[in-house]
């Protein structure tokens, strides 16, 4: 814990205000960018840092469910298809008219591509 101001603090935030402070460096002390309070180095040598870095495998998905997977051409919400009945369909937005009038929304069916427009 660094004490040399108004904060009692640990050594990632500034002791005067409170500012979270930058990683230390290969070589010299610590600045903070806020207040330019200086930080020797000798105050970090406690300090062990641990990565872990967890990456998807492919063989996580297998190949039916990759083969079988909706492709939606946006974003997707809750909207009852009109002619399928399906309740998922994409959605993408454009400014047609004047920029004083809402924008075009343009709504796909996920299931049987039915595409209709709403403007808002």
């Amino acid at each position: 814990m660094a004490e040399t101001g108004p904060f009692t603090t640990s050594t990632a935030f500034c002791a005067k205000c409170g500012s979270i402070l930058p990683l230390l460096q290969e070589f010299g002390s610590v600045k903070c960018y806020a207040c330019k309070a200086s930080y020797d180095p000798d105050s970090y040598s406690n300090i062990k840092f641990n990565y872990t870095i967890h990456f998807n495998t492919v063989s996580a998905l297998s190949n039916d469910k990759i083969l079988h997977m909706d492709n939606p051409e946006g974003p997707v919400v809750e909207r009852k298809c009109p002619k399928c009945g399906n309740d998922r369909m994409s959605y993408a937005t454009l400014q047609l008219r004047s920029a004083d009038e809402g924008q075009t929304v343009f709504y796909t069916c996920i299931s049987c591509k039915y595409k209709e427009t709403e403007n808002s």
